[in-house]
């Protein structure tokens, strides 16, 4: 399966009633994910991906966001902590699909 590899700059925020913090996957990179073909998954159109921010990586999904075309990609409490983040800092990515 061909995978999307890419770095991007993106910025985190969180979803309301606020505990699901997430970055937005830029629309060239969300439309390249989506142009890869793939066999039907369950959950809501996610896919898997490898993340990178800083020294932290790991695997989790990206989620299709209907109001904006993106994906999004949520980040959780250990690497936000790990890397120092907090909701509004703008951060660099590097992002690998899996399926």
């Amino acid at each position: 399966m061909e995978q999307v590899t890419t770095e991007f700059a993106t910025t985190l925020f969180v979803v309301p009633p606020g505990e699901w913090i997430f970055v937005t996957v830029p629309p060239d990179v969300s439309q390249d994910i989506r142009e890869v073909p793939r066999p039907p998954r369950k959950g809501f159109g996610s896919v898997r991906v490898e993340v990178t921010i800083g020294g932290t990586t790991w695997n989790t999904s990206v989620f299709p966001d209907s109001a904006s075309g993106c994906y999004m990609l949520p980040v959780k409490k250990a690497v936000r902590e790990a890397e120092g983040l907090e909701i509004g800092d703008d951060l660099v990515m590097s992002l690998t699909t899996l399926d």
